[in-house]
């Protein structure tokens, strides 16, 4: 019994299998709750926090500029082949050239939001291009002059009005747009050769207040979809913290407290599901069945906490002489620990139960009363099942684990003793 395989130690119990969700920071979760806490109207991100949001909101805010920079194309070339139609060709060409700018703008634009950038690379395209579109159609109705002067500025002033809305962006980006609209609107009413300055400046103060009004709206509809992102993220570090207490309690009830391997229930757990699910597709199993010889003598000679402690090195002894993650034990009992072995034939068994059986004793562990010896001592079953045996049950099978372990205290303890049907038969121990 000297062929020994080299392998990690295991882990004693799989709390769960579905991925944990990702905990938001501590200073994230109290940032969250001191804003849920106060007014709405006092909710302003920053930091960490701003830019989860951008993270979160990016595809949808994209998604929006991408599609209404399309629209305004698509609308400012039929708007020109409806002219073309309807009007003279000396106004279609002054319209020309103006409404030529439109389409490179917001096609640049587009192209622009297909992938994330920086913040402040994202607001220098989307200003520019908005402010090129603004222009573009201002500078359509001016240069066309009569009754499409006024009428494209007024045109100009919507257009802006509706990227204020639609656009879910920054204030301040929202703010741009409104000045930058309105500073075109007045330049060319100022230039206007139909109106006098007053009136340019009358005009420009009625739309202003609309202007401000949109303003005011795209901040509080950003309010609102800020607060149901911070609501979001609470009720996602309150789901966090449900599932890590869920897998705590799951992980406390397949554990044994003591020893921190696997309970009785845990095993019971593995066997149904190897006699289930894997029995066909594998050569053969064993089981192990490790008692610690004279435990009670060890508890009535040196204290039940020095017994805790025996148990706990026994158990981590046996974990770590475990071959890989297949191999799993269990506290099954006050002293007595089952190890099952999925896919091993006898002599793997037999290396595995004699590498417990001498570590255990190397280990000297003190039980000066024990019949063995000064040491904690093991003796340890054997139970074999082979694909080409009679198909057997789990708990016929630790019965037979039983019966060796009954034989290898009967026979002087310390020592393995493989279970066969007719007498055990010990295998041999360094």
């Amino acid at each position: 019994m000297d062929t020994e395989r080299t392998t990690a130690p295991i882990k004693p119990v799989r709390a769960s299998s579905r991925k944990p969700l990702q905990r938001l920071s501590p200073a994230i979760v109290e940032q969250v709750e001191r804003l849920l806490g106060g007014r709405t109207r006092d909710i302003r991100f920053n930091g960490e926090l701003a830019q989860l949001f951008r993270e979160r909101s990016w595809p949808r805010t994209a998604k929006i500029i991408r599609a209404w920079m399309v629209w305004v194309i698509v609308l400012d070339v039929l708007t020109l082949g409806l002219n073309a139609i309807l009007l003279p060709t000396e106004t279609v060409m002054s319209m020309l050239w103006p409404a030529s700018i439109l389409p490179p703008a917001a096609l640049v634009a587009a192209i622009a939001f297909l992938r994330p950038h920086a913040l402040w690379v994202q607001g220098v395209f989307l200003l520019s291009a908005v402010f090129l579109i603004l222009l573009s159609v201002a500078l359509v109705g001016v240069n066309t002059g009569g009754e499409f002067y006024e009428r494209h500025l007024t045109i100009m002033l919507f257009v802006a009005v509706t990227a204020i809305i639609i656009f879910p962006i920054p204030l301040g980006w929202a703010m741009a747009i409104g000045a930058a609209a309105l500073g075109i609107y007045l330049v060319f009413q100022l230039r206007n050769p139909d109106i006098e300055a007053g009136s340019a400046l009358a005009g420009t103060l009625f739309f202003a207040s609309g202007v401000a009004a949109t303003v005011v709206a795209r901040r509080t509809a950003t309010i609102f979809a800020q607060k149901t992102f911070l609501l979001e993220l609470r009720d996602r570090s309150r789901l966090a913290e449900l599932t890590d207490a869920n897998s705590q309690l799951e992980l406390l009830a397949r554990t044994d407290p003591l020893t921190g391997v696997a309970n009785r229930r845990s095993m019971m757990e593995t066997l149904n599901h190897f006699w289930n699910e894997d029995l066909k597709r594998t050569s053969g199993a064993a089981m192990l069945m490790c008692d610690v010889d004279d435990f009670k003598r060890l508890n009535d000679n040196l204290g039940h906490a020095e017994g805790d402690r025996c148990l706990v090195k026994v158990a981590g002894i046996i974990q770590s002489s475990m071959r890989d993650e297949r191999d799993q034990v269990a506290r099954y009992g006050g002293e007595e620990f089952l190890v099952f072995l999925p896919g091993s034939d006898e002599q793997e068994a037999g290396v595995v139960a004699e590498r417990i059986r001498s570590r255990v004793e190397a280990a000297s562990l003190p039980n000066p009363t024990s019949r063995v010896g000064p040491w904690v001592t093991v003796s340890i079953g054997l139970a074999i099942f082979m694909q080409n045996s009679e198909l057997m049950s789990a708990e016929h099978m630790q019965r037979q684990a039983d019966a060796a372990l009954y034989l290898a205290k009967k026979t002087g303890r310390n020592r393995v003793v493989v279970h066969s049907p007719e007498v055990g038969q010990s295998l041999p121990m360094k």
